[in-house]
């Protein structure tokens, strides 16, 4: 085994070894760091720290390369529907016909709420945001289905991943139904997974509806892009929090949480309300694309850069190819995806882009293919969620079986006061 050698003040202190994943990707194994040398690395935001051995998804920033298992992005978009993808992840491998139809099955049988949850919705505001509503009805799950590890805990534990694959979809299109004033449609054994999603959303007893297979492509299309991307925010959170031996349903709530946030899975929504703004103002786009550039201006070109990508996001390419298809055979348009393609064409020939590694990523076109579908732009991060649902499934159930089942504990630089002596209360100032 390669090793690296630590020297501290000149003198030797370490010997730290170097692992290497299957990608030739290698790593200093710095767990006996503290213990031989009495110091801690320190990295804000964990950028260049490995939190874990991870077999479920591979990414290569640099050359835009994006894996489920092994599998392209590419690949399993054009030849995979959601299922079959959320099957790979939570289950390690692709099923076959039979398989696949079973699991079909089961999920539409768990697909149903206990009818004392819907009276939950009932009660909620009615500007109550969906994400809200969707956090808290997850983690209110735990209630209603308790997870007995006592008897069979394997079976337990697969029949709670199925349950919540299943009830998320519902709880999600419950979430619209009410910011609408409107009643609730249950699921449907006549309908595929996206499309019971869409009819729980869309159904109306006064106008007919059909979930358009165009949309219930598209959607099966978003929710693979959105199945897993490696240690991001919200899977990190899910992951540290099933370190604490939380059940499933909490750890999901938490990621829930952390992809609310305008910085990860609220990025489409930002996205629409840019075009929007640029739109409505008839603002020219040079401009645009200099203000971005400014640093007194607070305006941001949302939807460019990534974190980890250096070049065009993979999942971009196909949301934008995506986005051309639905509206094409739908024989429609929207000045918004105009906006974002000249965006785009005027980003990508900008030094200023080139030079920082700015190209679109997920969030630019994602947004708009909801919009083309009537998908509210606060329900955008709900989408991504039930997108999101098998990844965060994948990761907590491989921490469950991960042999080290460390909790999750960082370390810290502490910058506050040294030592302080209180002082009697009359003394104080």
């Amino acid at each position: 085994m390669k090793k690296a050698e630590v020297f501290i003040d000149g003198k030797k202190s370490v010997d730290l070894p170097i692992l290497t994943d299957t990608m030739e990707n290698q790593a200093l194994d710095i767990r006996a760091l503290r213990q031989q040398t009495g110091l801690i690395t320190y990295d804000p935001g964990f950028g260049n720290t490995g939190s874990c051995q991870s077999q479920i998804c591979y990414l290569d920033g640099e050359k835009g390369i994006l894996r489920y298992r092994g599998y392209a992005i590419e690949d399993l978009v054009e030849h995979c529907d959601f299922i079959e993808v959320a099957y790979l992840l939570i289950h390690g491998y692709l099923p076959n016909k039979k398989e696949r139809e079973r699991y079909s099955q089961l999920l539409n049988r768990h697909s149903l709420l206990h009818a004392d949850m819907q009276s939950f919705f009932r009660r909620y505001p009615e500007n109550s945001h969906p994400m809200s509503i969707l956090a808290a009805m997850v983690v209110s799950l735990s209630a209603f289905y308790q997870i007995d590890l006592e008897e069979d805990p394997e079976l337990q534990i697969d029949l709670t991943v199925t349950r919540l694959m299943s009830k998320l979809r519902t709880i999600a299109a419950f979430s619209y139904r009410k910011m609408k004033g409107f009643d609730f449609v249950n699921p449907s054994h006549t309908y595929s997974y996206c499309a019971n999603f869409l009819n729980m959303m869309f159904s109306s007893p006064v106008v007919p509806y059909e979930p358009n297979p165009i949309h219930v492509k598209a959607m099966n299309k978003l929710l693979i892009l959105h199945a897993d991307h490696e240690q991001n925010c919200s899977t990190t959170a899910v992951r540290l929090v099933g370190s604490s031996e939380a059940n499933l349903y909490a750890a999901i709530s938490a990621g829930i949480c952390a992809l609310w946030g305008p910085r990860h899975g609220g990025a489409n929504q930002a996205v629409i309300d840019m075009l929007e703004q640029i739109h409505n103002s008839g603002e020219n786009l040079s401009k645009v694309i200099e203000r971005a550039k400014d640093k007194n201006d607070p305006f941001r070109l949302m939807g460019f850069g990534h974190r980890v990508y250096k070049t065009y996001d993979p999942r971009a390419m196909i949301a934008k190819k995506t986005c051309e298809e639905v509206l094409s055979a739908m024989g429609t348009s929207d000045p918004l995806l105009d906006i974002a393609e000249e965006l785009e064409g005027v980003a990508l020939e900008d030094d200023y882009f080139k030079e920082k590694n700015l190209y679109p990523n997920v969030d630019f076109y994602t947004g708009i293919i909801f919009r083309a579908m009537g998908i509210p732009t606060n329900m955008y991060t709900v989408m991504f969620a039930l997108g999101r649902l098998p990844g965060w499934i994948a990761h907590w159930l491989e921490w469950h079986h991960d042999p080290f089942e460390r909790i999750g504990r960082p370390r810290q630089l502490y910058m506050g006061p040294a030592v302080r002596v209180v002082p009697p209360i009359n003394e104080r100032e």
